[in-house]
């Protein structure tokens, strides 16, 4: 039983700047900026939505299938995904690209200052959904646009049902797009702002989509997430972190513990705790991909955190 993850592999190349960008920046010259930021510390990272999702999902114990396209560059990951038991076969790479890279630089305010380059992302249509692999549970996650259009109607024909994740790249659609997607999903995720934005360009409030789906969830950071299903609003408390490290990549961690609770059919105020604690282990650790947990471990933190016992 494999969860087929669409989306995103990306290099996150995380910078801190010893400064304040405010001091660097003449409000009067903004039409001519010309800036540049000393940097002492560089980090490169493993991340993207799919291969964080997948990342999370496999210290559950889950079997995730990353579906992606990668550049000449993707060798490291290749490693990394194989040294954490992440299947890769459905990883294409894209000659004379590069890997999907973010470059971002933070100052000592916590501003940040962010450039993407979509690389070999851009040909994620290359790609198609095989619908006779084992797969039970999609996921349509930020990617090139023609890829998740195409994604979403290829796990509709195979009859797979999926969570359908706009993310970032909601932006790169119109409301009669988003309308088709909430039509082919069978589950929508999103952060509170993208909820709006959805409400938006689509003209439907959230008991709208909400009546469209199987459920609709909203994730709101420390304020916790609601899942609208069968007509009900149901709130999910937020997980304490220990300590608050760095917040990149929450959100995909809470996703990859709504992918295992679908898969599982655990009851829904299960499966939002539990992917509420899986953004709680993340945010305590720097980078989407450095942290970890058991599944033995992970049930005792539920117990503490929520006051009941759950079994993973």
């Amino acid at each position: 039983m494999s969860a087929l993850i669409c989306g995103s592999i990306a290099y996150d190349n995380i910078m801190v700047f010893s400064g304040r960008f405010k001091d660097q920046i003449l409000p009067d010259q903004i039409h001519i900026l010309n800036v540049a930021f000393l940097v002492p510390e560089l980090r490169r990272e493993f991340g993207g939505c799919a291969g964080n999702i997948a990342y999370n999902l496999r210290l559950l114990g889950g079997d995730p299938v990353i579906m992606a396209t990668v550049g000449s560059d993707f060798g490291p990951y290749r490693r990394w995904m194989k040294q954490n038991g992440i299947d890769d076969r459905l990883i294409t790479e894209v000659e004379d690209t590069l890997t999907a890279q973010a470059y971002i630089t933070t100052d000592l305010d916590d501003n940040q200052i962010t450039a993407f380059h979509p690389g070999a992302m851009d040909h994620s249509q290359l790609n198609t959904v095989p619908a006779d692999d084992g797969i039970t549970i999609g996921m349509v996650s930020p990617d090139g646009r023609q890829g998740m259009l195409d994604h979403a109607c290829q796990l509709e024909e195979a009859g797979i049902p999926f969570v359908f994740d706009p993310g970032q790249g909601l932006p790169m659609f119109g409301g009669d797009e988003l309308c088709r997607f909430i039509e082919q999903a069978s589950w929508v995720a999103v952060n509170d702002y993208e909820g709006q934005m959805l409400e938006e360009r689509t003209g439907l409030d959230k008991q709208a989509i909400a009546a469209r789906v199987d459920a609709l969830i909203v994730t709101r950071g420390g304020a916790g997430s609601v899942i609208y299903t069968g007509g009900e609003q149901l709130e999910i408390p937020a997980a304490k972190a220990r300590q608050l490290r760095d917040p990149t990549g929450c959100g995909d961690a809470y996703r990859a513990g709504l992918l295992y609770g679908l898969m599982r059919q655990m009851p829904w105020q299960d499966t939002g705790r539990l992917a509420s604690l899986l953004g709680a282990r993340k945010i305590e650790c720097k980078g989407t991909q450095n942290h970890r947990f058991d599944r033995d471990t992970l049930m005792t933190d539920f117990e503490t955190a929520y006051g009941y016992a759950i079994e993973l």
